[in-house]
């Protein structure tokens, strides 16, 4: 899948978030990179920041938190199946942002069998 088409597909499922969760994102960036480094194929998204419940009002939080998606894990595992493809990117795309907000992986994978 060429690289615009999963992009839009990430901004797709960023879109479909509730209002409630959209509005509360703040200075968080979506990076989508073909693989993790060092690689990994097991790994799809990483969340890389501070999530909001563990923050102080007396932290300085410049720096924003990166989701970073990771396409060629994510077309493998879905065989390269654009329905799946697109079900993957929705359900990686939720999970890190559950990380952004503080859920544990038990809540996170709840989530998902709710989806």
């Amino acid at each position: 899948m060429k690289r615009e088409e999963f992009e839009q597909l990430v901004w797709e499922a960023v879109d479909s978030l509730p209002h409630f969760f959209k509005e509360r994102l703040q200075n968080v960036m979506i990076v989508i990179q073909d693989e993790p480094a060092p690689p990994d194929e097991t790994l799809l998204g990483l969340y890389e920041g501070v999530p909001l419940p563990e923050r102080s009002v007396f932290s300085d939080q410049i720096k924003p938190d990166i989701i970073y998606i990771f396409q060629k894990n994510i077309e493998t595992l879905a065989q390269g199946n654009p329905n799946e493809i697109r079900r993957q990117v929705r359900i990686t795309v939720m999970h890190e942002i559950g990380h952004y907000f503080g859920l544990d992986e038990a809540r996170l994978a709840a989530l998902e069998d709710e989806s």
